[in-house]
């Protein structure tokens, strides 16, 4: 994700966090990363995709209170699925230091919906690949021997015979 915060994103996931939690955004116009730096709206929308996961929400408007419903927050994605290399730090959205990297962590929250089955739904963001493993037959397996792919040196004889691209090494006797 580059380092350049994207507004049409942070309204998708605004949103995705309002329906998840069951919720209507407030009136007016208010700063994306303000209606998330208390991290009452995380904490509740993480409540709606796993119940219980976050007991004790804080409504304290003291900055202690704030930060630590933003740590319990990322432990609840964490506990979710959400993999560690995209949680973002409690300092990133608290002091408003990497606002990116906050869309980052609810882009994969929404990613890691599709990996429950029990959530109906919203999601947010393309559904993550999964393996498609096959299973080859002894047959099938001998019959691709037979083949020679082109990377094993067979191009139906052509060569780079007659190709001198560039200059030619010169070589300079006596010196």
């Amino acid at each position: 994700m580059l380092s350049k915060r994207d507004p049409e994103e942070e309204r998708v996931a605004l949103e995705w966090l309002y329906a998840v939690a069951g919720e209507t955004p407030p009136a007016g116009d208010v700063p994306y990363d303000l209606q998330l730096r208390d991290g009452q709206l995380l904490c509740r929308a993480i409540n709606k995709l796993m119940p219980g996961a976050v007991k004790n929400i804080n409504s304290s408007s003291s900055h202690f209170k704030m930060m630590e419903n933003i740590n319990k927050f990322t432990a609840a994605c964490r506990k979710y699925g959400v993999p560690d290399h995209d949680l973002f730090q409690t300092v990133d959205l608290y002091e408003m230091k990497d606002i990116v990297s906050v869309t980052g962590t609810i882009y994969a929250l929404g990613r890691t919906t599709y990996k429950h089955p029990e959530w109906p739904g919203p999601w947010l963001g393309p559904r993550p690949s999964e393996s498609q493993t096959r299973q080859w037959s002894e047959e099938q397996l001998r019959a691709g021997e037979g083949v020679i792919g082109l990377q094993a040196g067979s191009n139906k004889g052509a060569t780079q015979a007659g190709s001198n691209y560039g200059a030619t090494r010169k070589v300079l006797l006596g010196k």
